[in-house]
C-alpha cells in the first residue's frame, strides 16, 4: 500500500472526457461554459497492486469495508471462472483479494439487507455478507452483459446491460425490461425517489414515464461510475481515465485526469461522511481513495 498527503491539483479542462491535458489549475468546461474551479481531491492511498483487475468498488459503512469486483482477465466480457469479490479495509490494506470466488467476469455492486449483490455477465450474483457465501446466481433473461447496479429502499434491483443498451428491473426475484433503445448504459443511481444513468456520454434522469432528461454532457471516454456527493452534486468517472464533479446545475468540473499514465478509473465508490471517492484502476490492480475538498 502506498501512502499520500499530497492535493491532487485540477487538470485543465475541455470540452470532454476525451481530451487529454496536463494537471494544474485552472477553469473548466460545463454545458453552459467555463467556471471557477470549486473542489479539488486529496490523494489519500492506494492499494498494493494484488487485485486482479478490479471494475467496481462498494462501501460496507457497517463493517468498515471495501467490497471490488475483479475481473481477473484482459477481456472484461468472457465468461472463465477466474473472476471473483475482494475486500479491501478503509485504510487501504487489502484484506482479501479473493474473498468470494467462482464468478465469471464481475462488474457492479449493489448490497440490501445483508446481501452483497454482482452484475456477471448475464447473472445476478446474490452473496450472503456474513458467510461469504454465494447463495444463488439469477439469470436474467434477454441480458448480455450486465454492468453497473442500484437498489432502491424497498430492495428494488436495476441492472445496466451495457452492451444490450438496455437496464432490467428485478424485484422478488423476477426480472423485467426497464428501458432499451439506449446505446450504451452504464452508471446508475437512485437518489430518493429519482433514478439516474449515464448514456451516451451523459448523464440523465430517468421521468416518470421513462423518457430521459439531460442533466449534463461530454462525459466522453466511457462514462462509468455515478455517485451522488449531496443534494444534486454528483461525481462521475470516465473509464479511460477521468473524473468529473457534476454540480446541481448540470455544470461540471475535471477533477483528475490520468489517462496520459494508462491509469483507468472504472465504476467508483463514495464515503458521504469522509467524503472520499474510490476508484479502481482495473488493469493497474490497485483502488485509489482521494478527499473531495
Amino acid at each position: 500500500m502506498k501512502k499520500f498527503i499530497i492535493p491532487v491539483l485540477f487538470v485543465i479542462a475541455a470540452s470532454g472526457c476525451n481530451n487529454s491535458s496536463q494537471q494544474g489549475s485552472s477553469k473548466v468546461d460545463s454545458i453552459s461554459g467555463s467556471e471557477s474551479v470549486k473542489h479539488e481531491l486529496v490523494l489519500k492511498w492506494e492499494t498494493d497492486s494484488m487485485l486482479k483487475v478490479p471494475e467496481s468498488v462498494l462501501l460496507d459503512k457497517a463493517n468498515n469495508v471495501l467490497y471490488v469486483s475483479n475481473i481477473d482477465g484482459q477481456d472484461p466480457w468472457k465468461a472463465d471462472g477466474k473472476g471473483s469479490i475482494g475486500k479491501v479495509g478503509l485504510d487501504g490494506k487489502i484484506i482479501s483479494t479473493d474473498w468470494v470466488s467462482g464468478l465469471e467476469s464481475p462488474k457492479g455492486l449493489g448490497m440490501y439487507n445483508g446481501k452483497l449483490y454482482a452484475a456477471d455477465l448475464t447473472n445476478l450474483v446474490i452473496i450472503d455478507i456474513a458467510s461469504g457465501k454465494i447463495e444463488q446466481k439469477v439469470a436474467i433473461a434477454g441480458s448480455v452483459g450486465l454492468n453497473d447496479i442500484a437498489i432502491d429502499g424497498k430492495g428494488v434491483i436495476y441492472v445496466s446491460d451495457s452492451p444490450g443498451k438496455q437496464v432490467f428491473r428485478i424485484e422478488n426475484g423476477k426480472s423485467e425490461l426497464f428501458l432499451d433503445k439506449l446505446n450504451g448504459p452504464n452508471g446508475l443511481f437512485i437518489n430518493e425517489n429519482d433514478i439516474f444513468i449515464l448514456d451516451n456520454q451523459a448523464m440523465h434522469k430517468v421521468n416518470a414515464d421513462k423518457t430521459l432528461t439531460k442533466i449534463a454532457d461530454g462525459l466522453d471516454g466511457n462514462a462509468d461510475g455515478l455517485e451522488n456527493v449531496s443534494g444534486n452534486d454528483y461525481i462521475i468517472s470516465c473509464w479511460e481515465g477521468l473524473l468529473w464533479y457534476v454540480n446541481a446545475d448540470g455544470t461540471k468540473e475535471k477533477l483528475l485526469d490520468t489517462k496520459a499514465t494508462q491509469k483507468n478509473t472504472a465504476d467508483i465508490g463514495f464515503d458521504k461522511d469522509s467524503k472520499t471517492v474510490y476508484v479502481p484502476t482495473f488493469f493497474k490492480n490497485t483502488i485509489v481513495a482521494y478527499e473531495v475538498k
